[in-house]
């Protein structure tokens, strides 16, 4: 099995979900997805979810169709710096564990 940040089982999709308001609650705080494509320079993709906005995401690989048939890409995830006040979300983590 894949070891990950969570130990012996692997998530391979997550959720989250916004909580409160950007611009006026907090500012900062973009959810930003990494692409590291073989053989190809990183692609970045900054989003900005809104109160409410719930976003699903792939914690480690995702399939992509090339010219040649499909392969792994490798996502990374995180949020960028929270300059003023307080940004809460809720993570919803999905597996395949069998406990």
């Amino acid at each position: 099995m894949h070891q990950d940040l969570y130990g012996e089982v692997y998530f391979p999709l997550q959720a989250a979900c916004i909580l409160n308001r950007p611009g006026r609650d907090f500012s900062g705080g973009e959810f930003v997805l990494t692409q590291q494509i073989p053989r190809a320079q990183s692609r970045a993709m900054v989003l900005t979810p809104q109160q409410g906005d719930m976003i699903i995401f792939a914690t480690n690989f995702k399939p992509e169709r090339g010219t040649r048939g499909c392969y792994r890409v490798t996502m990374k995830h995180g949020v960028s710096e929270v300059h003023q006040g307080a940004r809460y979300a809720m993570g919803i983590i999905f597996h395949d564990a069998e406990r």
